[in-house]
C-alpha cells in the first residue's frame, strides 16, 4: 500500500472561517485552492496549501455553521511548515499579530534544526522549521 500512497490533507474544524483564512492565506501565504458550501449539512469546506492537491498535502478547514466551540484534541500535536528564513518568518508573523508560542531558535538537543511555534486563531500549534529549498 505505501508505494501507492501519499498524505492528501489534514482537516481542522475552525470556529471563524474568515479569521482562519486570514491566518493561513493572508499570514502564512498559502493559496485558497477550493471552497464548497454544503447548505443541507450546514458546513463549508475550504482547502488551502502551498501547492496543488494533485501533488502536495494540503489543509482542509471545516467550518460548521452556527455558533460552535471545539475542545482541542489532546492527541493532536501540530502542523509543521518549512520556511526558508525562520527568524524573518517569525518576525513577520509577530508584526501581523500572530501569537508566537516559541521564538525562533535551535531545537533543544539538535542545534542543526531551527524552529519556532505560532498559534492559529483556533489555538492550533503551527511549527515553523527552517529548510533550504531547491528550485
Amino acid at each position: 500500500m505505501t508505494s501507492q500512497a501519499r498524505l492528501l490533507h489534514t482537516m481542522l474544524r475552525v470556529r471563524d472561517l474568515d479569521a482562519s483564512l486570514d491566518f493561513y492565506v493572508g499570514k502564512l501565504g498559502m493559496r485558497l485552492l477550493r471552497r464548497q458550501d454544503f447548505p443541507d449539512g450546514q458546513f463549508t469546506l475550504v482547502f488551502v496549501g502551498y501547492g496543488n492537491e494533485a501533488d502536495t498535502a494540503v489543509i482542509e478547514l471545516t467550518h460548521n455553521w452556527g455558533e460552535r466551540d471545539y475542545a482541542l484534541g489532546t492527541a493532536f500535536g501540530h502542523i509543521a511548515i518549512g520556511v526558508a528564513d525562520i527568524f524573518a518568518s517569525a518576525e513577520d508573523l509577530a508584526r501581523q499579530g500572530v501569537k508566537i508560542l516559541r521564538p525562533a531558535g535551535p531545537l533543544e538537543g539538535d542545534e542543526s534544526e531551527t524552529i519556532a511555534f505560532v498559534e492559529d486563531p483556533d489555538g492550533y500549534r503551527i511549527e515553523l522549521i527552517e529548510r533550504e529549498f531547491r528550485r
